[in-house]
């Protein structure tokens, strides 16, 4: 009897012993680990990080990481962590969170509108993938893949054109250039190459030119009509004399990208410099900014007219006045600069 009441005590804390463990099992596995209020929060995993690197991120967002590391070595995802962009949600588990994290590195979309440089474009996509911005740029001033493309320093801008792209978070250098390489291919179609080739311009040259019209106008519905303009001129081998032609040249010469200059003075259009188009005939050799496809678009479809000149209206700010010959433009420049002189812009 003695006996039977000692094994039936060992039998009973057994059971205690392994539902406690079952319970403990459970809690560390299957209840709800998180401790964040939105409805999700996003994870960024790089390349060769460690569990440790893991759970560094994972740490501000989850009630028990003591917990979340045991689920992980269970798993045996401690050995086996993978990089990307994880989503995970309000009251998951240790289990989905580990289940998320080895399954799903879910696309990013990534931006960039009208850099002036590649040291521009890559230093803002250094913010939005893993890629830093030195490889981004050692990648895109590559000679070796500039000279296969047929491209060279002062075109290469001309590669990446703005817009909303989809990639995976951990995109390495060269993958984030040779998927704008694509891209710039497809937006590249048949219409598009032919109506250049009707403008006797290479695709480079379309880029270039809509450069200019990005800078001279923030209006798109007055793109293509500035555009006819710069076609016009080129049509009769007239200098196309645009002012942000010659405030890239200052920047490029001076090295100092930042400065703002609101005003061309004659003086600098004597500036030796191949992006001077006061000097030097023709299109520049590359693009002055990344142009919008709205630019593109207006100079492969200009509007047909008989203007050669425009000036900034001072009656309708953003628009401008558009004259067909050198007398009519004069007029319109004279109320331009009395406006600029009234208000002090010197510079």
């Amino acid at each position: 009897m003695y006996i039977k009441k000692i094994l039936v005590i060992i039998v009973l804390l057994g059971a205690v012993g392994m539902g406690a463990f079952a319970w403990y099992v459970y809690n560390t596995a299957f209840s709800g680990n998180t401790a964040f209020n939105n409805k999700e929060a996003h994870i960024y995993i790089p390349t060769d990080a460690t569990i440790d690197d893991v759970v560094t991120e994972l740490e501000p967002l989850l009630r028990d990481a003591d917990s979340f590391y045991a689920v992980a070595d269970q798993k045996k995802y401690s050995g086996n962590v993978k990089p990307g962009h994880f989503i995970i949600t309000k009251g998951m588990t240790n289990n989905d969170i580990v289940n998320v994290l080895r399954s799903r590195n879910i696309p990013i979309n990534i931006k960039f509108n009208n850099q002036e440089r590649l040291e521009d474009l890559a230093g803002h996509i250094s913010k939005q993938i893993e890629a830093d911005s030195v490889s981004l740029l050692e990648s895109m001033r590559d000679p070796q893949f500039l000279k296969e493309e047929g491209l060279s320093e002062e075109t290469a801008l001309c590669l990446y054109i703005p817009n909303t792209y989809e990639f995976y978070w951990n995109s390495s250098a060269e993958t984030f250039r040779n998927k704008m390489k694509a891209e710039y291919e497809r937006f590249w179609n048949d219409s598009r190459i032919q109506k250049a080739k009707s403008l006797n311009l290479s695709n480079e040259q379309v880029m270039s030119l809509a450069a200019i019209v990005q800078k001279e106008t923030a209006k798109v519905d007055e793109r293509a009509r500035v555009a006819g303009v710069y076609i016009n001129r080129l049509k009769i081998g007239m200098l196309l004399q645009a002012d942000p032609t010659v405030i890239y040249a200052m920047k490029r010469e001076s090295g100092d990208y930042n400065q703002i200059i609101k005003r061309v003075l004659y003086a600098d259009l004597e500036l030796d410099s191949p992006y001077n188009t006061y000097k030097y005939a023709g299109v520049p050799p590359g693009p002055i900014t990344m142009p919008d496809i709205s630019s593109i678009d207006a100079v492969l479809n200009p509007e047909k007219h008989d203007y050669y000149y425009f000036v900034a209206d001072v009656t309708n700010f953003g628009y401008h006045k558009f004259a067909k010959n050198l007398a009519q433009h004069n007029v319109n420049k004279v109320e331009y600069v009395r406006w600029v002189n009234s208000q002090g812009v010197n510079r």
